[in-house]
């Protein structure tokens, strides 16, 4: 919390910073609008919406191809610095990680006699099966598990589900999610041969009822644990959702895969071109969730969990200096209240190595010892799984729009806690909160970095991983500052391109 001092001080400073942000695409038509500061009005609802936030709703999603790069190769001895990570993301519970991605279609467990098509390219082995399930065992997690669609043969999808279940277990599966963007079988190349000839693993006009034939012949092939589907990149088969849903008996889960960037797209003037204003764009959380809304309910009425179990910032493994900065932080922060908001069940955030949107960068010293970089994004996880932990629900808030997005939750235990995000990259905004009942005091915990460009300097309540963690921990608890509500309204001073988290009870 600051007074008008430190406001009138950051103004000072906003011409400087302007110059300093004009180099950003797209950065400099915000200027006009934000070089003010102002006293919002904000009220939190008594009465709390919603279904309470389910456990595990934070979690990754890695390729089967990179989970020894992260995990390590001895079973005895995975990672602990991934442990750490992991599990500080689902506090206390057992975190949903989802192994898939393209790689889904590009693995298999080798079948004596059988040649692969060229799209095969990644067996699973023993080695894979002892690691994972070590890494599941750790954390005692439940896995979403892909299963190779495209090569068009039930037998090799058959014979995977068996090695992944045998070697891994089923009390550590959640469920195997048949094939990866079927809708994208068509229009995307498989693999291209030495001639360079493409090849795409279905013909055009393979659709959702095709799909959904294919899928009734793979679950008949493999062995009874729930599946997933339709695994999807957008929404062009969503809108048969419910007839896919009545003919799959075995389903278990409803995953669909969602970007609200693409980091292929060159064109500089599209919505979809990775810029940090496009990424902070209430079409980038906000409206990527109102999208779901009606696939969420269609789950919902068939009593099945909806979960986007492939997510990040922008597809083909992120924009650098978009997102790998703290921007994805304050981004991923508001989409996951955004999600919560429409009753999806979960969200997985798809990691690489290498990738722009990785959350965290493993490494192994020569001794053995892990440690890890841990990227801006992270954070934004972090102070979301403190705002928003599992049996609480989300209280209605009524706030102006613009750049500061308020979100307020009640735990069960009865303690509200309010986020604020300041998305406005120069100018701070006041923040008069008002909140049920008669609060005598409450506490707030900052997230903060120098800039929303900055690949580093992140702090939560203070605290950081610093440039390497060995430990995979913040190494305190995060500090809180006290404040008093005057006539139950708190004040909040939000610096330019932070959040602050508010706990009241």
């Amino acid at each position: 919390m600051a007074g008008v001092p430190r406001r009138r001080a950051r103004l000072a400073l906003a011409a400087a910073l302007g110059l300093l942000l004009a180099g950003i695409p797209g950065l400099g038509l915000w200027r006009s609008a934000v070089a003010r500061a102002d006293v919002l009005n904000a009220a939190v609802s008594p009465l709390p919406s919603g279904q309470a936030m389910p456990a595990g709703f934070v979690g990754v999603s890695f390729e089967y191809r990179a989970m020894h790069l992260y995990t390590g190769r001895d079973p005895d001895a995975i990672d602990p610095v991934l442990v750490a990570l992991l599990g500080g993301l689902a506090p206390g519970e057992s975190p949903v990680i989802r192994i898939g991605g393209d790689s889904t279609d590009g693995s298999w467990w080798p079948i004596r006699g059988m040649i692969p098509q060229g799209g095969i390219y990644y067996p699973i082995t023993d080695g894979w099966l002892r690691t994972t399930q070590a890494l599941a065992a750790d954390l005692n997690a439940k896995l979403i598990l892909g299963i190779n669609l495209a090569a068009g043969r039930p037998a090799i999808a058959a014979a995977e589900g068996r090695a992944l279940i045998a070697g891994i277990g089923s009390k550590y599966i959640d469920a195997l999610e048949i094939g990866n963007e079927p809708d994208l079988y068509s229009s995307l190349a498989w693999y291209r041969d030495r001639r360079g000839h493409v090849y795409k693993s279905r013909a055009a006009g393979y659709d959702l009822g095709a799909y959904t034939r294919q899928f009734t012949q793979w679950a008949a092939a493999l062995p009874s644990v729930p599946l997933a589907g339709p695994a999807t990149s957008g929404p062009a088969w969503m809108g048969g959702l419910g007839t896919f849903i009545s003919a799959e008996p075995r389903l278990g889960l409803i995953t669909y895969h969602r970007y609200p960037l693409e980091a292929c797209v060159t064109d500089p003037t599209s919505p979809a071109y990775p810029t940090i204003p496009n990424l902070l764009a209430d079409g980038s959380s906000i409206g990527l969730a109102s999208g779901l809304a009606p696939y969420v309910a269609v789950a919902h009425q068939h009593d099945l969990p909806f979960r986007v179990a492939e997510m990040n910032s922008a597809s083909c493994q992120g924009a650098a200096g978009v997102s790998d900065t703290f921007a994805s932080a304050l981004w991923a922060l508001n989409t996951l209240f955004s999600f919560a908001a429409v009753g999806v069940d979960g969200v997985n955030f798809h990691m690489l190595p290498g990738s722009h949107y990785e959350l965290f960068t493993t490494s192994q010293l020569p001794g053995g010892a892990w440690q890890a970089f841990v990227h801006p994004e992270y954070y934004g996880l972090l102070m979301f799984t403190q705002a928003f932990p599992p049996g609480a629900h989300l209280l209605p808030v009524i706030a102006p729009s613009g750049p500061v997005k308020v979100w307020a939750t009640q735990g069960s235990d009865g303690t509200m806690r309010v986020v604020v995000i300041n998305q406005d990259p120069i100018s701070d905004h006041t923040v008069d909160l008002q909140v049920p009942g008669s609060p005598l005091t409450g506490t707030v915990e900052t997230l903060q970095a120098p800039a929303l460009t900055s690949t580093s300097g992140v702090t939560l309540g203070g605290q950081t991983f610093g440039a390497l963690t060995s430990t995979g921990t913040l190494p305190a608890p995060p500090a809180t500052t006290p404040v008093t509500p005057t006539s139950g309204s708190f004040s909040l001073d939000v610096a330019p391109g932070s959040a602050e988290l508010l706990t009241v009870g």
